[in-house]
């Protein structure tokens, strides 16, 4: 099903586009034959993705937008920016934050820096697009990357797996209120699919992957960008119109297997989780330098 037209003349919004698995996912329908809107926070970030992936792909166009997804009504003029070009088709809610910690040293600062991300600046996305669509009376598809944490839960990422819980309930809520409307809505919830960014805050020890997954995993690996960006372009296809409010794991089956994701690290004593925190804390410092 994936031939070169199969997204000739739509239009979608990949949320967090510039880096990581957004991009992949973006360039994905790109090569397809899409246009594409990327948002997120760093500008240059974003234009830089752009420039690449229109001279990879010439004809196509990517537009950027800066936003802080956070905040409703930034989101909203970014919305009416991107409809005076021209409607979306799909929207791929995928900016996100996570780092590890022990939730008893969680900040209410910390529990909303993740919570203002996945799941309001999720909610602010998707209504923004829908209530438009609703009125221009057009068919779209919404996917929303989760993580199969929303059906286990998982220590030491308690604020994403909440948000991220509440994401896949309003996934299955407006499937259901957006269904007659021919606006779609679905969730991927994918394993470990290691990307720099991430991983900086995820993996912040740097044990090594390959190992880490080979006795976790059924298929003794993590899973490769381009898997979930074959994913999310299934989703998105017109062509698979009568699914939605479905929530699909791509984890190679560790979802299933048992052990969290992170529930090594129940073994980790203090002087690991000071040493994980001396990185993030690292990490958030050198990304923010970066923004200004």
């Amino acid at each position: 099903m994936f031939r070169s037209d199969l997204f000739q003349g739509k239009r979608f919004l990949v949320t967090g586009g510039g880096t990581g698995l957004g991009r992949i996912m973006m360039e994905r329908f790109v090569e397809l034959g899409a246009d594409c809107v990327i948002c997120g926070r760093r500008g240059t970030v974003l234009e830089q993705t752009a420039k690449e992936v229109m001279a990879r792909h010439p004809g196509r166009r990517v537009e950027t937008h800066v936003v802080d997804i956070r905040v409703a009504a930034a989101v909203e003029e970014m919305v009416d920016r991107i409809w005076s070009i021209g409607p979306l088709d799909g929207l791929v809610n995928n900016a996100a934050g996570n780092f590890i910690a022990q939730t008893k040293d969680l900040s209410p600062r910390a529990f909303d820096a993740i919570a203002n991300i996945v799941l309001h600046g999720t909610f602010y996305t998707t209504n923004a697009c829908g209530k438009r669509w609703i009125a221009d009376k057009r068919s779209a598809s919404v996917i929303s990357i989760l993580t199969t944490w929303v059906r286990t839960g998982s220590p030491f990422v308690v604020p994403s797996a909440m948000s991220k819980a509440g994401v896949a309930v309003m996934t299955q809520s407006l499937a259901v209120e957006w269904g007659r409307y021919g606006i779609r809505l679905n969730a991927i919830a994918p394993g470990p699919f290691p990307t720099e960014g991430a991983w900086a805050r995820l993996n912040p020890l740097k044990e090594e992957d390959d190992t880490r997954y080979k006795a976790r995993n059924p298929m003794g690996r993590v899973g490769r960008p381009d898997e979930l960006a074959n994913m999310a372009a299934f989703l998105m296809s017109d062509e698979v119109a009568y699914i939605n409010g479905e929530i699909i794991a791509i984890d190679g089956g560790m979802g299933i297997m048992g052990n969290g994701t992170f529930s090594n690290m129940m073994a980790y004593g203090e002087d690991d989780w000071r040493r994980i925190r001396e990185q993030i804390q690292s990490t958030n410092a050198a990304d923010k330098a970066n923004r200004s």
